[in-house]
């Protein structure tokens, strides 16, 4: 078993989802079972997909957990995007959530890459 605690990418996907929770407390109403439940679930899932990755067995079992993490990393964007889109963030927002965002993918696809070695 892994100690995912160590793992930064684990400790900042934590953080982002704080971030994700106190940028959609101000959204509308309408969108509690809509967009913020979408957003908050794949911000969740992130931290989630490492913890449970890394008590797998095996490195290609683990990897592929990292990979589901890295692609609900990508569905919050995309969801950050159309939260822009619908102006419920500022652009200020939105550049500074993209920007802790694309740190956590890069370090998650560089941990898939060094686990697949």
């Amino acid at each position: 078993m892994r100690d995912f605690r160590k793992l930064d990418v684990y400790n900042r996907s934590i953080e982002f989802v704080d971030s994700i929770y106190q940028l959609s407390d101000n959204w509308p109403d309408k969108e509690r079972f809509g967009l913020i439940s979408q957003i908050t679930r794949a911000a969740v899932s992130i931290p989630s997909n490492i913890s449970e990755g890394s008590a797998r067995r095996t490195k290609n079992d683990f990897a592929r957990f990292i990979e589901i993490a890295l692609g609900s990393a990508f569905e919050v964007e995309t969801q950050i995007i159309i939260s822009r889109n619908r102006n419920y963030i500022t652009e200020v927002e939105f550049s500074k959530i993209i920007e802790e965002l694309t740190i956590i993918q890069k370090q998650l696809n560089s941990l898939v890459t060094s686990i697949r070695k």
